[in-house]
């Protein structure tokens, strides 16, 4: 099974990407140009010290004791080199981790608001683990590229150009030398960046698999022990996790040649330098201490030449980073609200389905022509068999898929002019998949309205039955709820839920089969409260129960993804068709059970 976020993304240059990367960099343009001046500042001072040592053994020491004044001061000056390179060094230090840091809380803000903007259809196909990858681990790759790629790079540039320019100076024969290899060991890095991209591009896509498994593994714990899989679930991690494995030992295998083979070639360039540095002196065209100066600028060369194979490794990684992370931010919504967007203001809830269809693709139509007239106050019940299209006709309404055909109107209004904000905030939903957050009871009923006084809440939760049962709670509606609600029953969360979506006092109601987790009685406790708080509201019942179909306005039956029959309870028995069918199969008993449990209720009262 593949894992991965399958949007469609076209490969964009190394090149291209690491560019888009800088322009993060633009809200701190200022920072970024201290940051840069600060870098030409450090190396500028200690490029500064091996021409101070070279005066200080042409003038200081070899010409004897009588100029132990020069080289005091000449020393002094060296000192004076190295505190200052010291002190820029750690104001480009400071700087570059302080905008970096910023750069990559960004990127994980647009990424997270990206997210919350994206549609269904992206979340229906994206995995979890591999959006949690994005949004950590490669963040974290790009914050290092800003920093220490960039700025590094930066530091290393002014470091060799500097250096070659002052060996010229010196000599321009010895300047020849380090020009030779410069460029071999630039092109050994250039081969070294060619080799690892893919492979952390792999070791991304592996990292977003491992966490996809891991993530996964965990929702479904108990899927996992029920089925006695954990050998199994064990061993597909330990494939994933060798996989990541392979690829990282390659990877560190390429960089692990890189490094000592420059160091080879540079040390190559140091004997021959120091060779022919020595033929020089010995005749007479380079003094002792300018011989110590080339030597000492190698030495500063190497630092940074080092350094380039680690640069050249961030760089891939960034680059592998940067086309995971813009996958997400170039990721379009298949939902757009448009630019003249209007607010749906003063909803009386009149809702219109005008030969609307929908397909999640071009091929496979889920609606067909469904035509729905709900006016203010009507609860229209939707029935069929799974996969028939019923709770696709309610997602549709708040905008959580946009049609392929026809429309749908709220109070004249194509909800597709309609701001998104202003048209979910008019609609109510209990969803079938009840979830509920890592929070007390009261801020999970109150995440709807975030400013609902505790007194509203409690109204709430009271007409939704589940007062009694928070108040028998140790801490009350202050008790905390486990993971995705784990430690309340169906029931309790199918309440809780209700609750949430009542203290909206929404114009329109969606109930997505919202009361098929709990008991009969339970059920019944609802529904007594949810027909007052209907009143004046159009309803979308998706429901199993008999009560909730036979106190329907209308009911349809879908089939297919098209609406087969309509009309009230009465009225469908009669036509003998899906609706009859699916009466004698799934809600005869119910009204027989109630039946009894009436004749038990009203036996009971004569006996008193």
């Amino acid at each position: 099974m593949p894992y991965g976020i399958p949007v469609p993304c076209c490969k964009k240059r190394p090149v291209r990407i690491l560019l888009r990367l800088l322009t993060l960099l633009r809200p701190y343009l200022g920072a970024t140009m201290l940051a840069s001046i600060t870098v030409v500042l450090s190396s500028g001072f200690a490029l500064v010290t091996p021409r101070l040592v070279s005066w200080a053994v042409d003038f200081g020491i070899t010409r004897g004791k009588s100029d132990i004044r020069a080289l005091a001061v000449i020393s002094l000056a060296i000192l004076a080199s190295a505190v200052a390179s010291g002190v820029f060094r750690y104001c480009y230090a400071y700087l570059g981790e302080s905008t970096a840091q910023r750069v990559a809380y960004d990127l994980r803000e647009q990424i997270y608001n990206r997210l919350q903007r994206l549609s269904y259809a992206y979340h229906d196909k994206a995995q979890v683990g591999q959006i949690m990858s994005r949004v950590t681990q490669d963040v974290e790759a790009v914050r290092m590229y800003v920093n220490q790629g960039t700025l590094r790079l930066a530091d290393i540039g002014v470091k060799v150009i500097g250096s070659l320019w002052l060996i010229a100076q010196l000599n321009f024969h010895l300047s020849i030398i380090t020009f030779i290899f410069v460029p071999i060991l630039a092109g050994q890095s250039v081969f070294m960046s060619t080799r690892l991209r893919p492979y952390w591009t792999r070791i991304q896509d592996g990292m977003g698999i491992l966490g996809t498994i891991l993530q996964e593994n965990l929702t479904a714990m108990r899927v996992v022990k029920a089925f006695s899989r954990e050998d199994y679930e064990s061993a597909k991690f330990a494939r994933s996790a060798q996989t990541l494995f392979d690829d990282s030992f390659h990877a560190n295998q390429i960089q692990s040649f890189n490094m000592p083979t420059m160091i080879g070639v540079w040390t190559l360039s140091i004997v021959i330098t120091l060779f022919y540095g020595g033929h020089l002196y010995l005749q007479g065209q380079l003094t002792i201490g300018e011989l110590a100066a080339c030597m000492l600028y190698l030495q500063i060369i190497q630092g940074p030449m080092r350094q380039v194979g680690f640069i050249v490794n961030q760089f891939a990684r960034s680059q592998a980073a940067g086309e995971r992370i813009y996958e997400i931010l170039d990721a379009e919504s298949a939902v757009k609200e448009k630019p003249d967007a209007v607010e749906l203001k003063d909803s009386k809830g009149e809702v219109i389905f005008d030969r609307v269809s929908f397909g999640y693709d071009a091929v496979s139509a889920v609606l067909r022509d469904v035509d729905i007239v709900a006016k203010p106050g009507e609860i229209i019940a939707l029935l069929g068999p799974t996969g028939s299209g019923k709770s696709t006709v309610v997602n549709l309404l708040p905008r959580f898929y946009d049609v392929t055909g026809g429309r749908i109107v709220i109070d004249g209004h194509d909800i597709r002019d309609l701001t998104l904000a202003s048209l979910r905030n008019s609609i109510g939903i209990v969803q079938q998949e009840i979830f509920l957050f890592i929070d007390t009871i009261r801020e999970n009923i109150r995440y709807g309205v975030q400013g609902a006084s505790d007194e509203e809440v409690i109204e709430a939760a009271k007409v939704a039955r589940i007062h009694d049962f928070i108040m028998t709670l140790p801490d009350g509606y202050d008790t905390w709820v486990g993971e995705r609600g784990v430690t309340l029953s169906g029931g309790q969360k199918q309440r809780i839920s209700i609750a949430r979506m009542l203290l909206r006092d929404p114009r329109i109601l969606v109930f997505d089969d919202s009361t098929s987790s709990v008991d009969m009685e339970t059920e019944y406790l609802i529904q007594q409260a949810l027909n007052q708080l209907m009143e004046g509201r159009t309803t979308f019942v998706i429901a199993q129960r008999l009560r909730t179909v036979k106190n329907a306005d209308q009911i349809l039956v879908l089939r297919n993804g098209q609406i087969v029959e309509q009309g009230r309870h009465e009225e469908l028995l009669e036509k003998n068709g899906l609706y009859r069918q699916i009466y004698d199969v799934e809600l005869r008993d119910q009204e027989e059970a109630f039946a009894q449990s009436t004749l038990a209720a009203n036996a009971e009262v004569g006996d008193s």
